[in-house]
């Protein structure tokens, strides 16, 4: 019996924007995928500024996702100590759920670190790349060129770290990040944004 195909989004997500969920939504038509797991990491191995802790992240996936059953949200990173590393992320549900079909979901600017990944060949061996192609961004080396499903889609240029400063700031986000994420932001306090939480 064939199992579903399941996309694997991981990241910091710090905070999850609408970026996010436009890639998760074409992903999920154009490569026609039955599920989007998106999940959060813990301590990312290649980033070094410290970051929001992981179960306001996941909290806000939560938020995020509600309204769309096949998007779902895993801690299985945030539950495991260290580092995080998308082998043994990939190893953990290739080994739980034999018989579906894993995808990964990376962005344009990611394809071109593939080779520094710990463990590169072994997860190509279990799942399909799918590259999120942005507008400009450079070709894959030819070692990755053929072995990865290149999305196209219309990107808005969002990024966490500019909505992190614009919160910061005192600018608004409403239009930057679902309004379930922006609610619990503002109601948490996250991102600098304590003033706005004596309104809660």
């Amino acid at each position: 019996m064939s199992g579903k195909k399941i996309g694997l989004f991981g990241g910091t997500f710090d905070p999850p924007h609408l970026g996010h969920m436009l890639i998760a939504q074409e992903a999920l038509t154009e490569c026609q995928l039955d599920e989007i797991w998106f999940i959060p990491v813990s301590t990312p191995p290649h980033k070094e500024r410290e970051v929001t802790p992981g179960q306001e992240r996941f909290e806000m996936l939560q938020c995020a996702t509600a309204d769309e059953q096949r998007f779902q949200v895993s801690d299985v990173e945030l539950s495991r100590s260290g580092r995080s590393y998308t082998v043994d992320t990939v190893k953990h549900f290739t080994q739980m759920y034999p018989n579906d079909q894993f995808y990964f979901i990376i962005g344009g600017d990611m394809v071109e670190s593939l080779e520094e990944w710990k463990d590169i060949e072994t997860i190509f061996d279990l799942v399909t790349f799918i590259g999120v192609q942005r507008s400009g961004s450079k070709e894959a080396s030819h070692a990755y060129q053929n072995r990865i499903w290149h999305l196209d889609l219309v990107q808005v240029d969002f990024s966490s770290s500019n909505i992190r400063k614009r919160l910061i700031d005192s600018k608004p986000v409403r239009y930057m990040v679902p309004d379930s994420v922006n609610s619990y932001i503002q109601k948490g306090g996250l991102y600098g944004t304590k003033s706005s939480a004596k309104a809660r």
